[in-house]
């Protein structure tokens, strides 16, 4: 774990608040509602995921670089987002 946070560092940090922000902003635009909601969930599952999975031991994801890292966050963050988007229209 703490050798993905040394290959990270601060750029990758920095390219995965990105990510999770557009893929927020995406959602929020497309499903319309609470963007403050998505735009906080999408940024925490986009830096979550690499660390998540670093953890359950896929250690190939440091290796891949900055361009798997942020595609794997972009894929974490868009099935983040549909759960919630599933939960909040459930309520409505």
């Amino acid at each position: 774990m703490e050798g993905l946070l040394d290959a990270i560092g601060a750029l990758a940090l920095v390219l995965l608040i990105a990510v999770g922000l557009a893929a927020g902003f995406l959602a929020g635009k497309i499903a319309g509602g609470n963007m403050a909601l998505y735009l906080v969930v999408g940024v925490v599952a986009a830096v979550a995921t690499p660390f998540i999975l670093a953890a359950l031991g896929l250690g190939i994801l440091a290796a891949g670089g900055l361009l798997l890292i942020a595609v794997v966050a972009a894929i974490g963050a868009v099935v983040v987002l549909a759960l919630v988007r599933m939960a909040t229209r459930r309520n409505e």
